[in-house]
């Protein structure tokens, strides 16, 4: 192939006849030997003159290109190496064209020389091959890849079978025997073969899988209950997934432990706009009351945006059971029940509350401490910082207006009030005096 392309003969002859020449000149006319030592020096200086060259050439190329069109490809095929990697290929493409006229019988150092030079040569083609599929790969993730899929197992699968195949070729170069004929020679050693790249194999397909299903994206928070996962992917590739926790620490699992258990992705969260918030309270069950129209009256004096929804209930003369998602779902009946439709009015006034999502203030089942009160609800941000801020606001308007409804929070009895309680039944009781 490489004769149809140089003229090679030509080429050899040409400068093996100047080399006869420089060996008459300095009195070594018909030495074979020194004439093939000069011939190989002089071929190995073209070749690495000519892969010089190229590289040159083809730098200066990619630089005029970005200097007049600002071209981003060429600035990254000049910031990745790719032309200088695939430069290499030329020196020994061009030993190879010139080498066999140095020798004009067959030896073991021709052997030995042509072996070298045919494995170096696959080996610097397998390097340029790597480099242009990490150049694809890393083009594709920066313009296409825009959902941020886990695809890089799939960049790391080609190389592997890329240096597989010229580890088959290089040993077939050794031993002298067609790669189809090594190929099937190693089925005898499928079994270890499947053994040495089982954690390749199993995380191919679950990179396949995880993509295929769109299961994991770089940059999604994911939860792995059964691990201390707890933070953003930062990382996927043919055997690893790399977490980083928000304690800055870097988890590393491997791919089909995703696949073969569960885990938690927060992107659709992220991805929503809006963040739940489902949190209780609980009260003690002896301050819960019914209320009277006095209560009702003040309540409404102290907290006007409560006093349409009393107005309707008390207009209708029944309770109002809305089906919607951001309505007033509470009842006159208890201050409990009152206090509900407050904080129901309160989330839906409440900027920082997303009204697009389910309202929610229900009473759950009641426990031995008292009658829980949730609040389910979303956010308008899903900002970590900001989330905390507005549900920490939230609760503490909670334990601010309870009191106003005759409400009391549960607290567990403390040391200090174990005391108290203590130092009150010591206290000796002041008898009247009998002679008054």
């Amino acid at each position: 192939m490489l004769t149809s392309i140089i003229p090679t003969h030509k080429v050899a002859q040409w400068l093996l006849v100047h080399i006869h020449r420089l060996l008459d000149y300095v009195g070594l006319e018909k030495d074979q030997g020194a004439e093939d030592i000069i011939y190989i020096a002089i071929i190995v200086a073209v070749a690495l003159a000519l892969g010089w060259l190229a590289r040159k050439l083809t730098l200066y190329a990619t630089k005029k290109i970005m200097l007049l069109r600002n071209n981003d490809l060429a600035q990254d095929l000049m910031q990745h190496h790719v032309l200088m990697k695939c430069s290499h290929i030329i020196p020994p493409l061009v030993l190879l064209a010139l080498l066999p006229f140095a020798f004009t019988t067959d030896s073991l150092f021709k052997d030995i020389v042509f072996k070298a030079l045919l494995i170096y040569t696959v080996i610097v083609i397998c390097m340029a091959a790597c480099r242009v599929v990490h150049f694809t790969w890393m083009r594709f993730d920066k313009k296409r890849n825009t959902k941020n899929l886990p695809l890089k197992g799939i960049m790391g699968t080609v190389v592997g079978v890329l240096w597989v195949i010229a580890v088959i070729i290089c040993v077939s170069i050794l031993v002298d025997k067609s790669p189809v004929a090594l190929l099937t020679g190693l089925g005898a050693f499928a079994a270890v073969l499947m053994l040495v790249f089982k954690d390749s194999i199993l995380g191919l397909v679950a990179g396949l899988q995880l993509s295929e299903n769109d299961m994991l994206h770089v940059g999604d928070w994911i939860v792995v209950p059964s691990t201390i996962a707890n933070g953003i992917v930062i990382d996927v590739n043919l055997t690893s997934v790399k977490v980083q926790n928000f304690d800055n620490t870097i988890i590393t699992l491997p791919p089909y432990s995703l696949i073969s258990s569960s885990f938690q992705n927060w992107r659709g969260m992220v991805d929503s706009g809006c963040r739940q918030i489902a949190r209780s309270v609980i009260f003690d069950s002896d301050t819960i009351v019914p209320t009277t129209p006095e209560m009702i009256a003040d309540i409404c004096t102290k907290f006007p945006i409560i006093k349409a929804y009393v107005n309707k209930v008390q207009t209708e003369g029944k309770p109002i059971y809305d089906p919607g998602l951001t309505v007033v779902n509470g009842s006159l009946e208890t201050n409990l029940g009152l206090f509900r439709a407050y904080m129901c009015q309160w989330l839906i006034n409440n900027p920082a509350i997303s009204n697009d999502q389910q309202i929610l203030v229900r009473v759950m089942v009641p426990t031995g401490e008292g009658i829980p009160l949730q609040l389910w609800c979303y956010t308008a941000t899903t900002k970590w910082t900001a989330y905390e801020a507005i549900q920490s606001s939230v609760f503490e308007h909670i334990i601010a207006v309870a009191p106003v409804f005759g409400l009391r929070l549960y607290n567990n009895p403390s040391g200090t009030d174990v005391t108290q309680i203590q130092l009150l039944s010591k206290t000796p009781q002041t008898q009247p005096d009998a002679t008054k």
